[in-house]
């Protein structure tokens, strides 16, 4: 990251998909943040399998979550985020539906925000044990909605995740 470190933030992602190779879309994604000047990525979870949510009649998700240190504001890693989907070919049909990459930001710095089209942090994140395995890995004590991630994810349904890489280099290993 070219910026300052003086002006950057530490925020977290969540990444997912289900269709055409979701790992590899997935790693895809973090290389084309990491090739942003004003993006570093920090740490990443390991790679989970995780039952469809929502709308459960389709395949298995893959997911993961990463933390990066961004010179961006929130909406411009928003905007760098939906940028690397565009990029990857996704295109958005269903709430809930298949996708090749879906790269939500569920967390900036300690700020709230609730505008249109960006919500941090997350508003459903601690309801979703596909988000809250994941971050176990780099962000277990934090704080979201009064409790840490840790507390959450000890209440959540994680039914049929399954750990599909033991360390976090997956997605270094599939660039």
């Amino acid at each position: 990251m070219s910026q300052t470190e003086a002006h950057a933030h530490e925020a977290l992602l969540g990444l997912g998909g289900n269709l055409e190779d979701p790992p590899a879309r997935m790693s895809a994604a973090l290389h084309l943040l990491q090739a942003d000047d004003a993006v570093d990525v920090i740490a990443v979870s390991r790679l989970y399998r995780t039952p469809p949510w929502g709308k459960t009649d389709q395949d298995w998700f893959f997911n993961s979550c990463a933390l990066v240190r961004t010179a961006l504001d929130p909406q411009a890693l928003l905007d760098a985020c939906l940028s690397a989907e565009r990029q990857l070919k996704r295109v958005r049909r269903e709430r809930w539906g298949p996708r090749i990459i879906d790269i939500d930001v569920l967390t900036f710095a300690d700020q709230t925000i609730d505008e249109d089209g960006l919500r941090i942090p997350h508003p459903h994140m601690h309801e979703r044990a596909f988000v809250l395995l994941p971050l176990l890995d780099i962000a277990a004590d934090l704080v979201v909605n009064g409790r840490s991630v840790s507390q959450w994810a000890a209440r959540a349904d994680a039914s049929g995740i399954e750990i599909v890489s033991e360390d976090s280099n997956w997605w270094l290993d599939l660039a």
